[in-house]
C-alpha cells in the first residue's frame, strides 16, 4: 500500500448529504483534512480507488454553485 493510500485509509470520510439511492451513488470527503486547505474527495462505491484533491476555496465555490441549482 502506498503512503498516500495508507493516509487516505486513516481519514474519517463523510458521505455527501445529496446521496441518492440510500447513499449508493455518492461521493465522500474528509473534513478533517480539509482544514489543511485541500479537500479530498472520492467515490463512495470505490473507497480504495483514487482520491481527488481540490483547493478549499474552489471546493467551496463548487458546492455553493451546486446548492443554487435545482438538481
Amino acid at each position: 500500500m502506498s503512503n498516500a493510500a495508507a493516509a487516505s485509509a486513516a481519514w474519517e470520510w463523510v458521505k455527501s448529504s445529496y446521496s441518492a439511492n440510500g447513499g449508493a451513488n455518492c461521493l465522500e470527503w474528509a473534513p478533517s483534512v480539509a482544514l489543511s486547505g485541500r479537500v479530498p474527495v472520492r467515490d463512495s462505491k470505490s473507497p480504495q480507488g483514487p482520491v481527488l484533491h481540490f483547493p478549499a476555496g474552489q471546493w467551496v465555490g463548487f458546492v455553493s454553485f451546486i446548492k443554487r441549482q435545482d438538481v
